[in-house]
């Protein structure tokens, strides 16, 4: 009898002592949620509250999540985009050596053909290389320390120092210096900035040049080819065998491709070169118009401060110093640095003109 007491005893001490666990546990979900609900009472306080904010700082935060996943899917974009135009330069390239030089080894004259061998390889290795370049190169980041540093700015985003025609690149998430854009549109996965600029720039000249150059040869051969596919579904059908088939559908395709590039590319390489003439980067482009537009207003001219005149920002964007440099550095590939080191703008020594202070931007 007593041991069933104790028993019976046992059991209810083990049960109230659950009891108070779970009532405990229950305590602490209320806390809990009564400390979540302060946070975030006080968050929206602090939003609504702050004398700093305004409508943009609210709008910015409620698209913050949209923006966060924008930028990650163009991360993932950017090496989708460098395979693309790795694969399809490939088989431009492959489609050239099976299907164009063989014809002109067999037609033309040994003049032309060493032409076409000089201008078509010298053209292929431009292109590597400035392609390569410009994905490998870093555009160049602004130190953290302030110490070496002398009128600049502090960043909003990054909390550190940012010097003139430095820009903040929410994709990379780092300040670059002199950046001109996050590059998807010309498939570099890779900021434009100080340190690569050059290379982005030769590399759409010199395709926007190896496209022209395919389309103009392939032309004839196109036009044949497109003239042999119309008459695929005749009745009877053409006898054209397996490689013919192959021939005139990898002529077209070349064609088609190279056109298409050559209005597309050569449309961003001559902004981009209308930019260079004035000394402008495409951020500045926007900048400048904005200034130019607001000293307008209280009659006064607006000049680019970076601007040296359209030869010697060709010359400075370009890295020549004296006249042997067109051709080391312009017609063949070089890996010489710019001017500078993008933290300050002074004057290049190749220029030995000083000029009048400029209106900051």
């Amino acid at each position: 009898m007593r041991s069933r007491q104790r028993m019976f005893a046992a059991v209810m001490r083990l049960l109230l002592k659950c009891l108070r666990l779970g009532r405990r546990r229950r305590f602490k979900l209320v806390r809990q949620a009564e400390q979540l609900w302060h946070y975030g009472h006080l968050c929206l306080r602090s939003l609504l509250y702050n004398s700093f904010t305004n409508s943009d700082v609210v709008l910015d935060s409620l698209f913050e999540p949209v923006y966060w996943l924008v930028d990650h899917v163009t991360r993932w974009f950017g090496v989708v985009f460098v395979a693309l135009v790795i694969g399809l330069t490939s088989s431009i390239v492959a489609i050239v050596y099976i299907c164009l030089l063989p014809l002109i080894l067999q037609t033309y004259t040994p003049a032309w053909i060493c032409w076409h061998l000089a201008y078509g390889h010298w053209n292929l290795i431009m292109i590597v290389f400035h392609y390569y370049m410009a994905i490998t190169t870093s555009p160049g980041h602004p130190p953290q320390a302030k110490d070496d540093l002398t009128g600049v700015s502090i960043c909003r985003k990054c909390i550190a120092p940012k010097p003139a025609r430095t820009h903040h690149c929410s994709i990379c998430n780092r300040c670059v210096l002199k950046m001109d854009h996050h590059c998807q549109a010309a498939w570099l996965n890779n900021c434009v900035g100080h340190y690569n600029h050059r290379y982005f720039f030769s590399f759409c000249l010199f395709m926007t040049m190896g496209c022209i150059y395919c389309s103009i040869s392939g032309w004839e051969m196109f036009r044949d080819a497109y003239a042999a596919i119309e008459t695929y579904y005749q009745t009877p059908p053409p006898t054209f065998s397996f490689r013919q088939r192959a021939f005139h559908k990898s002529m077209v395709y070349l064609w088609v491709l190279c056109s298409s590039v050559a209005l597309a590319l050569g449309a961003l390489t001559l902004w981009h070169a209308a930019l260079i003439t004035r000394g402008e980067t495409s951020i500045e482009r926007h900048i400048n118009k904005k200034e130019r537009q607001r000293l307008q207003k209280k009659g006064k001219v607006f000049r680019n401060p970076y601007s040296y005149g359209s030869w010697d920002n060709w010359k400075l964007f370009l890295g020549v110093d004296m006249p042997r440099h067109w051709l080391t550095r312009v017609l063949l590939p070089s890996p010489h640095l710019p001017h500078g080191t993008g933290l300050s703008w002074d004057l290049p020594p190749c220029m030995t003109e000083q000029r009048a202070p400029l209106l900051a931007i």
